[in-house]
């Protein structure tokens, strides 16, 4: 399965039920491509066209995240920069259900900042500018 963006290879991971609410259209699988890391849904049924790689293990897009549920909030919260002002609500919930998860969100944004200083991935958002911002709301 490619990305239609950047026509990269995705990855299919599972979303746990305490991550739902942040996957793009409460899907129980979202595609994250390995370049621009956009999250989509995925399909359910596993024979489709759509299906993927059948990774479910959200370190297969690289060193930056975590694993585990937290590795796929970690995810989730990477296609939720796209507007942090609409998305600002989701965002510090997000934040803290990762936290409670035992991984540290801004810590893998800085690892995924450094994965792309580098040229491993291309976000689709500017985490040198998304970075701070998200860090100045989380603080008020």
């Amino acid at each position: 399965m490619t990305c239609p963006d950047c026509a990269d290879d995705r990855v299919v991971l599972a979303v746990p039920d305490d991550y739902r609410e942040f996957a793009p259209e409460e899907s129980p699988r979202v595609s994250v491509c390995r370049t621009c890391l956009r999250v989509r849904p995925a399909p359910v049924d596993a024979g489709s066209d759509d299906s993927g790689d059948g990774s479910e293990d959200p370190t297969a897009l690289g060193d930056w995240t975590p694993a585990g549920d937290a590795g796929v909030g970690v995810v989730l919260l990477v296609g939720l920069l796209d507007s942090l002002a609409l998305n600002r609500s989701r965002i510090e919930t997000l934040v803290a259900r990762i936290e409670r998860d035992g991984a540290d969100p801004l810590l893998a944004l800085d690892r995924l900042a450094d994965a792309a200083a580098t040229g491993a991935v291309e976000p689709h958002v500017d985490l040198a500018r998304r970075r701070p911002q998200l860090q100045q709301f989380l603080d008020t």
